[in-house]
């Protein structure tokens, strides 16, 4: 199976696109991270990859089949929980379940045992019986979750779904989400980048509707995408130092500063690679002194500050 998202965007009465050219791809059973900012584009390129929204640009295909608001067979594949998880709240749980499951085609035969899975697996044993608005904001949250799930899908669409559980509840619906994702697609976004370093195989980061990060877990371990710090002793200005840096790295963010008769300088670079090797034979054809020379990590909070800095308040929708 094939998602693919290519050059996707979006924009509003305005004309500023919420959502510009963004596009990636997931061939396989995981979980991958969707992040970014309040008003990055997150819940907007959700919607089109689900087909709620209609792309101003680009498109979304499942297995080569274009994702489109009018293609319910296409859509069947994909189970969402919005972030606002809109519920039919005047319904029990049993029976909004059961028409979820009716809306997404699930056969009569196969509904009891859908419905029991779902209502086992999101903890929903002592509510079912109960009208959704008398429920807790949790077990709303694990209603929506319930419905995304029931017909089965081979492709989870999952905006910020542990919102307002309590700690209990937030390991289980993790546990729930890993043991999905070896047989579906995961598309999971939060603001809890715990459960990101917990969960997921694959991270992508938006910031003013373009996609700035996509990266394995495994490359933001072990890459220097977090920067390098370098200590050199020159007779060079400083601003000669910063511009052969540039020049060579073309760095993401850099700062330099004197101390002590060295200069010291952390570079981010935007590549996944160890890259000290490279500023190490940079340093020797420059004949800098090489002080000190080392990854500054790939902690993914730091990763996501210097990707989406200044982007809070924006102005832009979700």
């Amino acid at each position: 199976m094939n998602l693919k998202v290519s050059e996707l965007s979006k924009a509003f009465g305005s004309g500023a696109k919420a959502v510009d050219s963004v596009s990636f791809e997931i061939n396989e059973p995981s979980v991958v991270g969707f992040l970014g900012p309040n008003g990055a584009g997150k819940t907007t390129t959700m919607r089109m990859i689900t087909g709620y929204l209609t792309p101003t640009g680009g498109s979304v295909s499942i297995d080569g089949e274009t994702v489109t608001p009018e293609n319910f067979r296409l859509r069947a594949k994909i189970g969402y929980l919005p972030e606002s998880n809109p519920l039919y709240t005047e319904m029990e749980v049993h029976e909004y379940l059961k028409f979820a499951g009716q809306l997404s085609g699930i056969s009569s035969s196969n509904t009891k045992e859908r419905l029991d899975f779902v209502v086992d697996r999101c903890g929903l044993k002592e509510v079912l019986y109960d009208p959704i608005y008398r429920l807790s904001k949790g077990y709303k949250q694990r209603v929506g979750l319930a419905q995304a799930m029931i017909h089965d899908p081979e492709i989870l669409i999952l905006d910020e779904p542990t919102s307002g559980l309590d700690p209990n509840q937030v390991v289980g619906i993790r546990e729930l989400i890993s043991e999905l994702a070896q047989k579906k697609f995961v598309v999971l976004s939060t603001h809890i980048l715990s459960e990101v370093q917990a969960l997921c195989d694959r991270v992508l980061i938006i910031n003013r509707g373009k996609l700035v990060l996509d990266a394995t877990s495994e490359d933001l371990q072990h890459s220097s995408i977090g920067g390098i710090a370098v200590r050199i002793k020159t007779s060079d200005s400083m601003d000669t130092i910063r511009e052969k840096f540039e020049t060579a790295f073309h760095p993401r963010k850099m700062s330099a500063e004197k101390a002590d008769g060295s200069v010291s300088l952390q570079i981010g670079i935007e590549d996944t690679d160890d890259n000290r090797e490279k500023v190490f034979d940079f340093c020797v054809s420059n004949r800098y002194k090489l002080v000190g020379l080392n990854n500054t990590g790939s902690d993914l909070e730091k990763v996501f500050r210097e990707l989406t800095v200044g982007a809070y308040g924006s102005g832009q929708q979700q």
